[in-house]
Parts: C-alpha cells; structure tokens; sequence
C-alpha cells in the first residue's frame, strides 16, 4: 500500500472528478489552508453545522440517534460550546477509486486550539460529502470557520484491488449529502 503524491491526486480529480470542487494549489493567506498539499489534499468545512445540545435531556444511542440533540446552523463562523461537539460536513464531495482507502487527519492549527477532527476512513468507491466531527475538548466556546480548512485526507493505493467495495455492500452512508446523522440498518 504506497501513499498517493499530489500529481496522483490532481490527475484523479480532474479526470475521474474524485474530489469536487478541486483546489488546485494550497490556499494559505488570511484562511486556515485548504487545497491539495504534496500527500494529501486540505478540505474545507461547509456552513452547514448540528451543534450538539442536551436541552431535552435526550440520551445519546447509536442505534436510535435523535436528531432532537442537535441545533442546526447556517453561518460562516460556528461556536462549539465548551466540552461538546458539532457535526459539519465537507465542502468537497469525494468520489473514492476501488484500489484506494482514505484516512483523514485534523488540521494542526485546531488540534493547538483543542479541537479535534474526527472522520472515519472512506472505503474503495465510498462517494458523498464527509460528515466531520469537531470536538472542543476544552473548557472554552470555540470557532470553526466555514469555507476554510479543516481536516487532511491521504490517499493510500492498494496493491491490490479489493474484492468487495462499500459500493458493492451498499453502505448504508453511500452518497450522502449534507450533515448525516448515525444510523443503524433495520434487521
């Protein structure tokens, strides 16, 4: 399993559209970076954010998530309460190749603030918009900025292409859109 460079990134964005919109070259000045990097491409956070809530006192279940935790926002900059939690998603929808998995890091500049960035990995011919968690781990209100950096994805090429995709098992977060909320097949 090797990790893919930017000129492997670049050339699958633009010809398979695995990542759309693509940003070309690094975005640096006056905004948390975002773009494609030399391992890695920088995704940016939409404006869409679920800022967790206990204001009904629910029970937090991941087999029967009420989505009555949260309270939706539309801004360009989200305050996460001290000790809590917000869903987002990515500006960028991603469209992963059978033969690769994707691991996704937080940004430096929120892990130095005590925000962590939390995504599972997106499995060979995943596709949709990446539901991210931020986690202020501390005793502070917090910011995320909308449209700027968020979060690192690497792309690791199998030596082989797998026998079965998450396309293939038809996951359950398959072409997803917006902020998704957890959720259990029924049997």
């Amino acid at each position: 399993m090797s990790i893919m460079p930017d000129s492997w990134i670049r050339e699958k964005a633009q010809k398979s559209a695995m990542i759309e919109p693509f940003v070309e070259n690094l975005k640096r000045e006056g905004v948390i970076s975002y773009g494609l990097s030399s391992y890695g491409y920088d995704a940016r956070v939409a404006d869409e954010f679920k800022i967790f809530t206990n204001v009904d006192s629910a029970i937090v279940d991941p087999k029967a998530f009420s989505d009555k935790s949260f309270v939706d926002r539309k801004t360009d900059v989200c305050v996460i309460p001290p000790n809590s939690f917000v869903l987002a998603r990515t500006v960028e929808y991603f469209r992963i190749p059978r033969d690769v998995l994707v691991i996704c890091l937080g940004k430096s500049t929120y892990a130095r603030c005590g925000i962590i960035v939390n995504v599972t990995p997106l499995e060979p011919e995943w596709e949709g918009h990446v539901t991210l968690e931020f986690s202020n781990t501390t005793p502070l209100p917090a910011r995320i900025y909308a449209n700027e950096g968020a979060c690192q994805f690497l792309f690791l090429k199998g030596d082989k292409v797998c026998d079965v995709s998450y396309a293939d098992r038809k996951g359950k977060y398959q072409g997803q859109q917006g902020v998704t909320l957890p959720r259990v097949e029924a049997k």
